[in-house]
């Protein structure tokens, strides 16, 4: 096997290979970190590499499945933690100069914590925007993150390092969050698999300073290891009030047609009796590109062809783009405004901008979003009476240049303001504010090479319909096997 073999295996493909020892934690982990210290200066996916914690955990894995006894799911599979989360030993910076490098940093977030007790090779930490305000990762504090598909590109963001990593075979797993599309807009950049769990399947602590819109999840290269990320995350912890109670049975399980492990029916490749509604613009979104469009209704038909029901329908929902502003730009202001001068001068001047742009904001104004948001909410479960899943386009526009807070604006759309990244994320932040999961993956790439991608939406705590029907189309359609070329 050549080392770009190596580097793209799954966790799932890396743990039959450590159970049958065709290869070693220790063997991989050295792959991977000799891959990073060759590509990471290209694409900037990385702000930390621990080499000395990775080779201790690998060599612990090691010697652990020597002797047959794994310490979890994940024992030896090389997975990064996004620099939003704490981790012990490691301090976590958040993309800003604000954050004081020399406190103590000893504790471990939840989902990091899961993924110790795991038995992850923690790698080290990925760039994130400052505070994770953004779309796209670049940050005061280590600059721009790239895409791998095309160094001239942001991969998206705020989880634009941990996809970076994973698009470039540096590792197979990383954590993410979404507080309005930071799992799902890199997925849709890169071609990779994001899922945004219900909220509160993966417990967040600190929370989040965007409150109840944010969400921990993981990023994956393939629909099979987003399951088994999500069986590792999603298990309650006593620090994050709103954290659910544990799953019953294992999704990675039921994907593999094992229902003494699932806990639930075997999910199959059929999609007979599901029922998905295809909605390319959700009934108000001005503007998608017309590649994405396209690549999306043909996807509509493979998933037709797979046995569901395929109708084009909308839900029936406003444009909530300002029930959003509100609480996102809102709270980044709560988080930041107190800042001394000169630490508010060392700010993104997007962030700064935001926080500007929020003094408009009253506390009645907050409180008619939430409100708001939770007429939205029941909307959509209104809808999901009749609809398993609501298929969408992923975002509304293609990767476009680093260094940009948006693309180019086309006409007939009207920013809120001019660092408004809320445009061509359309189809992103509406879930956050009803909490539900969705799941993005890659549908078909442009003309000139770029990653396009399609979303699916699920009603409440059903992320086994997202992954069901993903796991069915990724096994009729090439687009997950593809690699980006970085010499």
């Amino acid at each position: 096997m050549d080392n770009d073999d190596l580097a793209y295996l799954s966790a799932t493909d890396l743990l039959v290979a450590y159970r049958r020892k065709q290869l070693s934690p220790l063997d991989v982990t050295r792959a991977t970190l000799d891959r990073i210290d060759r590509l990471n200066p290209k694409l900037n996916a990385f702000v930390l590499v621990d080499h000395e914690s990775a080779l201790r955990d690998a060599r612990l894995s090691q010697d652990r499945w020597q002797r047959g006894v794994p310490v979890g799911p994940l024992d030896g599979v090389p997975v990064s933690i996004k620099d939003l989360l704490l981790t012990r030993g490691w301090p976590t910076l958040r993309g800003s100069k604000t954050v004081d490098p020399s406190q103590r940093w000893d504790v471990d977030a939840p989902s990091t914590a899961r993924l110790r007790e795991a038995g992850a090779v923690l790698l080290g930490k990925t760039a994130t925007p400052e505070f994770g305000w953004r779309g796209s990762t670049d940050s005061p504090l280590s600059g721009i993150t790239r895409n791998p598909w095309d160094l001239s590109k942001t991969p998206g963001g705020s989880s634009g390092g941990a996809v970076s990593a994973i698009t470039a075979g540096l590792g197979p797993l990383a954590t993410g969050t979404d507080g309005g599309g930071s799992i799902r807009i890199p997925a849709a950049f890169t071609g990779t698999v994001g899922l945004k769990a219900q909220f509160g399947r993966v417990p967040a602590w600190p929370m989040s300073p965007m409150g109840t819109v944010a969400h921990v999840g993981g990023q994956a290269r393939t629909v099979e290891d987003a399951a088994l990320m999500l069986d590792v995350l999603a298990q309650p912890d006593y620090r994050d009030f709103s954290s659910l109670p544990a799953p019953h049975g294992s999704w990675a399980a039921a994907l593999k047609g094992d229902a003494s492990r699932a806990g639930r029916l075997p999910l199959g490749t059929s999609l007979r009796g599901l029922r998905i509604a295809y909605s390319p613009r959700m009934g108000y979104v001005p503007f998608v590109d017309p590649e994405i469009e396209a690549a999306v209704a043909a996807a509509a038909k493979v998933f037709a062809e797979l046995g569901a029901t395929v109708e084009a329908v909308d839900p029936g929902i406003a444009d909530c783009a300002q029930t959003f502003a509100v609480h996102w730009f809102s709270s980044a202001r709560n988080l930041l405004y107190r800042l001394p001068p000169e630490q508010l001068a060392q700010l993104d001047p997007g962030l700064r901008e935001s926080i500007e742009f929020a003094a408009r904001f009253s506390i009645g104004d907050f409180l008619d979003a939430q409100s708001q948001r939770g007429a939205l909410a029941v909307q959509m479960q209104t809808f999901h009476q009749d609809w398993d899943l609501m298929l969408t386009p992923a975002t509304a526009v293609q990767p476009f240049d680093v260094g940009q807070v948006m693309p180019p604006v086309p006409p007939g759309v009207t920013p809120i303001n001019g660092v408004d990244w809320t445009w061509w994320t359309p189809f992103s932040y509406p879930f956050n504010l009803t909490q539900q999961p969705a799941l993005v993956m890659g549908c078909g790439f442009s003309r000139t090479g770029l990653p396009l991608a399609l979303q699916l939406v699920a009603p409440n705590h059903r992320e086994d319909l997202c992954l069901r029907a993903a796991r069915a189309y990724e096994e009729v359609t090439p687009w997950g096997a593809m690699r980006p070329s970085l010499g």
